[in-house]
């Protein structure tokens, strides 16, 4: 087999090995059993609820230097509380009166499913087995002097919605000690936003200088597992545990990984996700305050939490602000870094995000000016082919130049017959002869691997194209082609292609390695989403319109 065909296989097979591993990556997390999803409702809401003696999961808290901290901040809900809604046009959240978590979370702009009046997606919830909650609170040196995210708050009202006209909705609960130590904690969204403000005014009436430690912690369930399913994309996402600080910058932590790996870590203006397919809820603290961030498993529960590592002193009398955010929605690429600095990074595209960050942003230009993914994706071929012009131009002149020479090869292989090395010897002396490098059509094949692999993690991760239509039968572009008229396209391209394409040297086995391919592709190809197949079909046609062109005026004359 000449060398060109050599790379040109083996670039095809670490493509499809690459493209085959990242669909099979699926968040191998452990079912939550029964037991587990009811142990924080079977406890009585008064006891903090602490990890299992000896279970391991137990995570040291470099800032609180007091069990009692520690105990509060991994305690989790209890079942009693009432709670209030608060709504602007993107996002109706409810919060509990029990320390104001946000315990359901539903994003107005997305919708479960493309049937018509499919409900938004719920992101948050206190659905048995489906827990995704997150929690706020405070602590001090004595207990239950400050309010923890299990104290009890009062509120005016039950409902709170954006109104026409209005910029933001607001509103508070307040919490009031005996000894004059009184809380309000504020909530704001603003229209538009996926941001909620928190703010936690202490005033300390009380008759000495109270010391105030805030944290923020977001626990939830193992999502069920659901397999290796080539046509659900949830199959192969990151499910699991994000952080990031200026420091040690963005990572992240599987479920499973949680209880031989716990994370503690000092951080200055960072922030603590859950992240999954599409979306993610994450606690922002307020800029320049230290934070140590660690995560646990508790009664089944994974969480991740911040703990301010300074204690805030309030003089008697006196009233002191602690800001905080919470972003709950989805993975907006050109909104992210603009809330928090690595949060962009959420949307994980791999080992070739330095490509599929432009890439993405150049789709979603080109979504500006047709309204349609499906264009966009077309047009991005046509905008890559012509910068990859003169790469494609190279591979298909070396590949008409093999192709004029492929007579003589012939003659070469029936005088030499069974002499495989003089054969080849003649050949590579032929090849110089006529100025031709074998490899010189493998540097495009190079170059467009990664870009490939780069839009196959734009296309499934990207929240824009999620239930995106493009024509026709084709009304989600994350999802395989229904019909398969794509993958069939693709095929065809691809065989005609081979056709095209010179294959010198090659023994009968080789030549029928290099016939079943295009098949092997076509099947792995109608289980990818279509906007990926699409562009693949595209790129292989005009690649095909420009390799005949190309070895016709390189064709040898009569």
């Amino acid at each position: 087999m000449s060398q060109s065909r050599t790379f040109l296989l083996i670039a095809w097979l670490m493509l499809a090995y690459l493209l085959w591993e990242a669909w099979h990556a699926s968040p191998e997390v452990q079912p939550v059993t029964a037991t587990e999803s009811v142990a924080s409702s079977a406890t009585d809401a008064s006891v903090p609820v602490s990890p299992t003696p000896g279970s391991g999961d137990e995570v040291p808290l470099a800032s609180s230097g007091s069990s009692a901290v520690a105990d509060e901040v991994i305690a989790l809900e209890s079942v009693g509380a009432n709670t209030v809604s608060l709504s602007n046009d993107v996002l109706n959240l409810e919060l509990s009166t029990q320390g104001g978590s946000i315990v359901r979370a539903e994003l107005l702009e997305y919708r479960q499913n493309t049937e018509a009046g499919a409900p938004p997606v719920v992101l948050m919830s206190t659905e048995s087995g489906k827990t995704f909650v997150a929690q706020s609170g405070l602590t001090s040196a004595v207990a239950e002097q400050l309010p923890n995210h299990l104290a009890q708050f009062a509120v005016d009202q039950t409902s709170y919605r954006l109104a026409e006209g209005q910029d933001a909705v607001e509103f508070a609960m307040t919490w009031q000690a005996a000894n004059g130590i009184h809380v309000r904690k504020i909530f704001t969204l603003a229209r538009g936003s996926y941001v909620l403000d928190v703010r936690q005014e202490i005033h300390n009436g009380s008759g000495e200088v109270l010391g105030a430690t805030a944290y923020t912690q977001i626990q939830r369930d193992a999502p069920k597992p659901v397999g290796n399913s080539f046509t659900n994309p949830a199959a192969y996402s990151f499910v699991g545990a994000a952080w990031y600080s200026p420091e040690s910058k963005f990572d992240k932590r599987k479920f499973d990984d949680f209880g031989d790996e716990p994370l503690n870590l000092a951080a200055t203006d960072g922030w603590v996700a859950m992240l999954e397919h599409y979306f993610f809820a994450a606690w922002i603290p307020a800029t320049g305050v230290a934070q140590d961030f660690s995560t646990a498993v508790v009664n089944g529960r994974y969480l991740i939490r911040s703990i301010a590592d300074a204690t805030v002193a309030i003089p008697v009398g006196q009233t002191a602000t602690i800001d905080t955010r919470f972003y709950v929605g989805p993975k907006l690429q050109d909104r992210l870094e603009g809330i928090a600095p690595g949060l962009k990074l959420t949307l994980d595209y791999g080992v070739f995000t330095v490509i599929a960050q432009p890439m993405a942003w150049l789709l979603g230009a080109l979504h500006s000016l047709t309204g349609n993914w499906g264009w966009a994706i077309i047009l991005l071929v046509l905008l890559l082919k012509g910068g990859l012009f003169k790469l494609s131009e190279a591979q298909y002149k070396s590949f008409a130049k093999m192709r004029a020479v492929q007579p003589r090869i012939e003659a070469l292989k029936e005088r030499y017959g069974e002499d495989r090395q003089k054969f080849q010897t003649a050949m590579m002396e032929l090849y110089k002869k006529e100025k031709i490098n074998p490899m010189g059509g493998c540097l495009p094949i190079l170059v467009q691997i990664p870009v490939f692999i780069s839009l196959y993690w734009v296309l499934i991760e990207a929240v824009e194209l999620r239930h995106a239509p493009w024509v026709l039968w084709i009304q989600n572009l994350t999802a395989p082609d229904p019909l398969f008229v794509l993958p069939v396209l693709n095929l065809a391209t691809m065989w005609l292609t081979q056709k095209l394409s010179p294959s010198p040297g090659m023994d009968p086995m080789q030549k029928r390695i290099m016939q079943i391919m295009p098949l092997a592709f076509g099947v792995m190809f109608a289980f990818f989403p279509a906007g990926l197949v699409l562009y693949w079909t595209t790129n292989g046609a005009l690649g095909l319109l420009q390799q005949w062109i190309i070895t016709k005026r390189h064709a040898p004359k009569p």
